[in-house]
């Protein structure tokens, strides 16, 4: 049984970015995730062992949200890599991070990136 499990809204407070101002400042994000796999044992079992557990997926993500990178994409790579070693067994994860306030020039809400991987 497939099932897909989000954990979305996971707020942090990080440095990323290329310029140093983005390193002595910092900036908010948002980081989403979803995990593809089978977690018929836990719908028969009601053993939370046998799915994803948000406590994990969270600690994972604060974890590497929290050593600073000049790319998103560097710090989700590293984010997909722990969530696969966290939960094993055939699936597909997908990571979103959400940069808020980007420093561009003109108004930019939020950018984003968004990383997916088939783990067979």
């Amino acid at each position: 049984m497939k099932t897909r499990v989000s954990i979305e809204g996971i707020e942090c407070y990080a440095y990323h970015g290329c310029l140093e101002e983005e390193a002595a400042i910092g900036g908010r994000y948002q980081v989403d995730v979803q995990i593809d796999m089978d977690v018929s044992l836990s719908v028969q079992n009601d053993t939370l062992s046998d799915t994803v557990d948000y406590v994990v997926v969270n600690e994972i993500v604060s974890k590497e949200m929290n050593i600073r990178s000049k790319l998103i994409e560097h710090v989700g790579g590293r984010i997909l890599k722990g969530l696969a070693m966290a939960f094993p067994g055939e699936k597909s994860i997908e990571v979103k991070i959400i940069k808020f306030n980007p420093p561009v020039k003109g108004n930019v809400h939020q950018t984003s990136i968004t990383l997916k991987e088939d783990y067979h």
